[in-house]
């Protein structure tokens, strides 16, 4: 698995087999095969692609086809009007509480409230949701509650923002990027400040930095090399 798409999320098709479907999510351009019996063909009309609003709870619940759907956090909304949607065979409902990304400021206080909702989510290679989550997924959707659009994963994202000199200087929501003995970069994580990062290793959670990097909070010792810090405006 590379990565995920999630409920509501739109993709475009690029090759058809009989099992799987090779796509392209319109969110980040990723790509990936898709087993045909996880998603539906709808038409551009029915996809509105200035409402940006997500889920806001852990898990959300709605209803398809008259039966209850648990949502993730972070789920996007686009197909609906209203709250409801026709998507060919399928009656979607939902009266959950949403979170409209064009609204929220990205504050210190924000970026701290919106990246703990994952804290202790299980670890999942290509996960981007409270049901297992990578380290580029984590930051991916929590930059997505701020209507900030980044890559997929923590190489491409490190190619992106400011460059920040200083640990010293970083601010809340600041992203660290570490690499591996061969200089590749492999893990990424949201600053907090300039001693305290949140990042998906194992599970989602809360460690100290310093200049050479993260020291576990459970073990003491030093788990990743810091690389570059960036900064998104």
């Amino acid at each position: 698995m590379v990565s995920q798409l999630l409920f509501g999320e739109i993709a475009e098709v690029l090759e058809e087999a009989s099992v799987f479907t090779k796509l392209r999510f319109l969110f980040d351009g990723y790509e990936g095969w898709c087993q045909n019996t996880q998603f539906t063909l709808i038409e551009s009309a029915q996809f509105d692609p200035n409402n940006k609003c997500l889920t806001a709870d852990w898990v959300n619940t709605g209803s398809l086809n008259g039966y209850p759907v648990q949502l993730p956090l972070g789920a996007s909304l686009g197909i609906l009007q209203n709250g409801r949607a026709q998507i060919g065979n399928f009656e979607i409902a939902y009266k959950g509480r949403v979170h409209d990304p064009e609204k929220t400021l990205f504050t210190e206080q924000m970026v701290r409230a919106v990246s703990s909702l994952y804290m202790n989510t299980g670890y999942l290679w290509g996960g981007r949701s409270v049901y297992g989550i990578d380290c580029s997924g984590f930051v991916q959707q929590v930059f997505r509650f701020f209507n900030k659009t980044l890559p997929r994963d923590a190489y491409q994202q490190a190619e992106q923002g400011e460059s920040i000199g200083f640990l010293q200087e970083v601010k809340c929501g600041d992203l660290a990027f570490f690499d591996n003995a061969e200089g590749k970069i492999t893990h990424v994580g949201i600053l907090w400040n300039s001693n305290t990062i949140i990042h998906a290793s194992g599970k989602v959670r809360v460690d100290p930095i310093d200049n050479l990097g993260i020291i576990s909070s459970d073990s003491g010792e030093r788990t990743h090399h810091l690389r570059i810090i960036k900064r998104y405006a």
